[in-house]
C-alpha cells in the first residue's frame, strides 16, 4: 500500500479522481509525459497528488493557473529518465521539470522554484544569456528593467543571497559554502540553489501543508546543516517572498497588462 502524503489544504477535487490531462488542461502545461514503467494506478494516484500540490502551490502563492505553467512555456515529466541518486530536475534547456517515480515527492516546489527563476530572467533584466536563471545574474547586474515587481523580487534575491547590510554573504550562502568545502563541490552555495531551498521553506511554512509538494526543510540532515534559511533570516525571506507573488498575484487576476 503506497504511503499517504500529509495535507492540510482544502479539498480542490470535490473528491473526484483526476488524470494527468486534467493536470496539463487545469494548469496549461505545455505538455505532460508520463513514464512508460508508471503503472496505471500509479497515474491515477499520482495524478491526484500533483493535481492537489499545484493547486496548493497556487493558493500558497495567491496566483494563477498560468504562474503554475509559466504562462504555459513549462513542461512537466514523471517518471521518465531519472538520473542516478537525483529525485528531480530543472532542464532550462527544454524549460521541464522531471521527478522521478518513486524519489521525487517533496520536490515540487524545489524544482518549480528553478523554472521560475529561468523564466522571470528576461522579465528582470535585458538581453540575458540563454539558460542563466534570474538569481545568479543578479549578484553581478545593476541594470534590471525597472518594473514595481521586479523592485520585490530583487528584494527576495537581496535578503536570501546577502546579510542585513546587503553588503555581505548572508548566514544561508555562508553555512553552504561550509557544506559545499566540506564535500568537495560547489552546489550548495550556487545562487539558484539557494534561491530554491529558500522559496522551499517558504512553502513550508506557509498555512498549507502539503508534504508532496514540499518536506525536509525543517528537520533533516541539510535542515541541520544550516541549507535551509534559519530563525530571522528565514522570516525575513518568507516576508519578501510573500510580498512578491502576492503582488504578482494580484497582477495575473486583474490582467492588467503585467507581461511577467
Amino acid at each position: 500500500m503506497p504511503r499517504p502524503f500529509y495535507r492540510t489544504g482544502p479539498d480542490h477535487r470535490a473528491g473526484a479522481p483526476v488524470s494527468f490531462l486534467d493536470v496539463r488542461r487545469r494548469f496549461q502545461f505545455r505538455s505532460v509525459e508520463i513514464g512508460r514503467w508508471v503503472t496505471e494506478p500509479e497515474k491515477q494516484r499520482s495524478a491526484a497528488l500533483f493535481y492537489d500540490a499545484l493547486f496548493d502551490l497556487m493558493t500558497i502563492l495567491g496566483g494563477t493557473e498560468s504562474l503554475i505553467s509559466l504562462r504555459g512555456t513549462l513542461a512537466l515529466q514523471y517518471g521518465i529518465g531519472g538520473r542516478p541518486g537525483v529525485s528531480a530536475h530543472y532542464t532550462p534547456a527544454t524549460r521541464s521539470f522531471a521527478l522521478a517515480k518513486n524519489a521525487g515527492p517533496g520536490s515540487i516546489a524545489h524544482e518549480w522554484f528553478h523554472a521560475f527563476d529561468h523564466y522571470i530572467g528576461d522579465k528582470l533584466f535585458p538581453n540575458i544569456p540563454r539558460g542563466q536563471f534570474a538569481s545568479r545574474q543578479w549578484l553581478t547586474r545593476q541594470d534590471a528593467i525597472q518594473h514595481p515587481l521586479n523592485q520585490r523580487l530583487q528584494a527576495c534575491y537581496q535578503v536570501i543571497l546577502l546579510d542585513d547590510t546587503g553588503q555581505n554573504p548572508s548566514p544561508l550562502f555562508q553555512n553552504s559554502a561550509k557544506a559545499d568545502k566540506a564535500a568537495g563541490v560547489h552546489y550548495y552555495s550556487q545562487p539558484e540553489e539557494l534561491c530554491a531551498r529558500a522559496f522551499e521553506a517558504f512553502i513550508q511554512d506557509a498555512a498549507v501543508k502539503n508534504a508532496f509538494l514540499v518536506k525536509g526543510t525543517k528537520e533533516s540532515e541539510e535542515a541541520r546543516l544550516g541549507l535551509y534559511p534559519q530563525g530571522e533570516q528565514r522570516d525575513r525571506i518568507n516576508a519578501a517572498f510573500r510580498t512578491y507573488f502576492h503582488s504578482l498575484g494580484r497582477a495575473l487576476q486583474q490582467k492588467n497588462g503585467v507581461k511577467h
